[in-house]
């Protein structure tokens, strides 16, 4: 039998309660619970939700899984603002200026602000950015809302330290300074001011421990990055992708533009994300081996990731160019078929393409995630890539890596549609032409005097 959500952030609720804050009951674990669980449970979210949480929770003492729960529960730019069950708290803290975001004036007795400023080295005046800061920012705000008159101030700064670290790719500063850096000497002077009487080594100790906690706390909500198992690493890429892109959420009527876009967005990022910023240490934690380890494996991860991406660019730029080349942009689902119904099996453009031995030197795991899938489901895509994989065994990877690049000469006008077609393996643009029109049945008569021109 299965627990449901609800009841499990419960338990997680309690659990930490029992450790940190004994006078605290069921209640009060059921009330926070239910603010958790309904904030984080939008169907904007596809990755940050409370599956992410249990995953952050996993094997966490008590601040790390206080810190856990709290860590996404804002997500500004996905749920279109805050979370219902905090708005009236947050509305007044920062100001949204046609998307700039600045923090208003707080008054200095409000000590939730002005801690929660110190841990994350925050301003008035400041502008926040969704993807730098302000999500974890104001999540820590709603844990030191919901906390502070509970916790032990040392245990407090502990979960707001930890949240800070989930802030993510932050590469060392020109002076050698690292993130977790600058987080420990702000949690030194946070504690200083609250807690004068904490000194010396007893100070030292209380550091070193809210960094310990902090950093593998940052760690382990980018661990996916280390993943053996590029096809699972794949998969929580595309959770990303589905929930980064709104209108991928509309199944069946999103455009091949739109869902080119996407590929083209993320392939982008993660080809320009330094594998050296994902993952934390401080003061020799962890060790160099492992942080090496954990750097390689991500290293290996975005590149297969990139490949992948570029291959299903690839084989949706070539349906872009046919539906360009015969009218304008349309549904996916128009040239491709739907991704499921209720009516039985739908039609797919695959179903009618041709058996192809491999032609070209290829990538044997790459081919073998086109064909067999991603690890997961996705609610808005198909897991496996039949279409890619027929284009990956027509070219091979050298092939990919060519077309790829005329691709995007193509998507920035460089060059037309039909000029992008016959650039490519005519072979493979034909069979493609062919299954195409078996599925867009009013661009089927000019599909196929398109072909006949192939």
């Amino acid at each position: 039998m299965t627990v449901s959500t609800i009841n499990r952030l419960i338990a997680l609720f309690d659990g930490a309660y029992r450790t940190l804050a004994p006078e605290l009951g069921m209640c009060d674990a059921e009330r926070m619970a239910t603010l958790v669980h309904q904030s984080m449970s939008p169907r904007t979210r596809s990755y940050h939700t409370s599956d992410h949480v249990f995953d952050m929770c996993e094997g966490a003492n008590a601040r790390q899984t206080l810190a856990g729960l709290f860590h996404d529960l804002v997500y500004y730019q996905l749920d279109g603002g805050f979370p219902s069950g905090v708005a009236h708290r947050l509305k007044d803290v920062v100001r949204d200026e046609q998307g700039t975001i600045t923090i208003r004036p707080f008054a200095a007795d409000d000590d939730v602000m002005v801690l929660c400023a110190g841990i994350f080295g925050f301003q008035v005046g400041q502008t926040l950015s969704v993807y730098a800061g302000l999500n974890e920012f104001m999540s820590a705000l709603v844990a030191g809302h919901q906390l502070h008159k509970y916790l032990q101030p040392t245990d407090l700064i502990g979960v707001m330290a930890c949240i800070e670290a989930t802030i993510p790719f932050r590469n060392t500063l020109q002076n050698g300074a690292s993130a977790p850096d600058l987080l420990a000497r702000r949690v030194r002077t946070v504690t200083h001011t609250y807690l004068p009487d904490l000194a010396g080594a007893t100070l030292d100790a209380h550091v070193a421990s809210v960094m310990r906690d902090a950093v593998e706390m940052g760690n382990r909500d980018v661990r996916g990055f280390a993943l053996p198992n590029h096809a699972q690493f794949l998969s929580n890429t595309w959770l990303l992708i589905d929930e980064s892109n709104a209108p991928l959420k509309a199944v069946g009527v999103y455009s091949i533009s739109q869902y080119r876009g996407a590929l083209v967005r993320m392939a982008g990022f993660l080809a320009h994300l330094d594998p050296a910023s994902i993952f934390q240490s401080h003061a020799g934690y962890p060790g160099d081996a492992t942080l090496g380890e954990w750097t390689a494996a991500a290293g290996s991860n975005l590149r297969f990731a990139c490949d992948y991406l570029d291959c299903k660019t690839v084989a949706m730029a070539i349906v872009e160019a046919l539906a360009l080349a015969t009218g304008t942009d349309s549904p996916v689902s128009m040239f491709l078929g739907d991704i499921a119904s209720l009516h039985g099996k739908p039609d797919r453009a695959e179903d009618f393409l041709p058996e192809v031995a491999p032609k070209a030197l290829l990538n044997e795991a790459l081919l073998k995630v086109f064909e067999k899938g991603r690890a997961q489901e996705s609610r808005n895509d198909l897991t496996s890539s039949p279409l890619t994989a027929f284009a990956y065994r027509c070219i091979g990877q050298e092939g990919m890596r060519t077309a790829i690049a005329q691709a995007h000469r193509m998507f920035d006008g460089a060059i037309a549609p039909l000029e992008f077609l016959h650039m490519l393996d005519r072979d493979m643009v034909r069979a493609i032409v062919l299954a195409c029109s078996r599925i867009a049945v009013s661009r089927r008569e000019a599909l196929l005097a398109l072909e006949k021109t192939l």
